[in-house]
């Protein structure tokens, strides 16, 4: 089978996009993992599908994998993409709304960026106290779509990622599903730095949305940031993070950022 297909990347965080409007598509883990292959394959950070809706409450579904073929909650640099990648295929102009695992979102068109809407967050936990090989750590963490853990850092450049990250993620205090870890670095009032380790690609990736998210509300939270919270990533890009207070939470949270095509093209499905 031959498979059309855009590649995307939303702030370094890279996709493949496909049309399975028709339901002809159905992809295995080992299919999905073969083609986010950086060697043997298209090469991306995840996938997604763009589908019908499930329900009466959004105007599309995607379904979307992680580039080790397992199935992916939410992404906010992916939201973007696919909001746009749903703009060029349909010619909607304003907004668009699609069902995730996570919940509906809604992604809105300003210019060459792309505003998301994210679901609540929830589950913020403050100053956890985790023993690592590197010694005792201080972790905040939150769900924005997916579960985060944040470390604050004097320097993002010298962070530990790889092997921090991959300790934390598969951490017992986060246990059984594990977690996304981020290194966050505070560059002024309101600005920050985030180095991300990604479940299920298992390793840093260039951005990632709901990381940038986490990262952003957790700062404005233990450092008194008002909304928005800008946010400079690996891959260079400038991210804004705009929420309202609610409580002891927060609501209102809307990711923006670039959505940006790359390329298209025709790949035969491995088997």
């Amino acid at each position: 089978m031959i498979l059309d297909f855009v590649k995307m990347n939303g702030a370094g965080n890279d996709f493949i996009l496909v049309d399975n409007r028709d339901g002809r598509v159905c992809l295995t883990p080992q299919q999905v993992t073969r083609l986010c292959h950086r060697q043997r394959g298209i090469g991306a950070d995840g996938l997604m599908l763009l589908v019908p809706a499930k329900s009466g409450r959004a105007d599309w579904a995607w379904d979307f994998f992680n580039s080790d073929g397992s199935v992916a909650e939410m992404c906010g640099n992916g939201a973007r993409c696919f909001g746009r990648y749903i703009q060029q295929l349909t010619g909607v102009t304003g907004r668009t709304s699609f069902e995730t695992v996570a919940g509906v979102i809604s992604a809105v068109f300003r210019g060459d960026r792309v505003q998301v809407n994210l679901t609540a967050p929830k589950d913020l936990r403050p100053h956890q106290q985790i023993s690592t090989q590197a010694g005792p750590l201080t972790v905040h963490s939150l769900n924005t779509g997916v579960p985060h853990a944040v470390v604050f850092v004097p320097e993002a450049d010298q962070a530990m990622v790889l092997p921090l990250g991959a300790e934390l993620r598969h951490h017992a205090a986060f246990a059984p599903r594990g977690t996304n870890v981020n290194f966050v670095q505070v560059l002024g009032p309101g600005s920050i730095r985030v180095r991300t380790y990604e479940r299920g690609v298992e390793g840093e990736t260039l951005a990632c949305g709901t990381g940038v998210t986490a990262s952003a509300l957790i700062a404005s939270r233990l450092h008194g940031f008002v909304s928005p919270v800008h946010v400079r990533v690996q891959g260079g890009d400038d991210l804004e993070v705009a929420f309202e207070v609610e409580g002891d939470g927060f609501s209102d949270v809307r990711l923006t950022g670039p959505a940006e095509f790359v390329f298209t093209g025709r790949v035969e499905l491995p088997d």
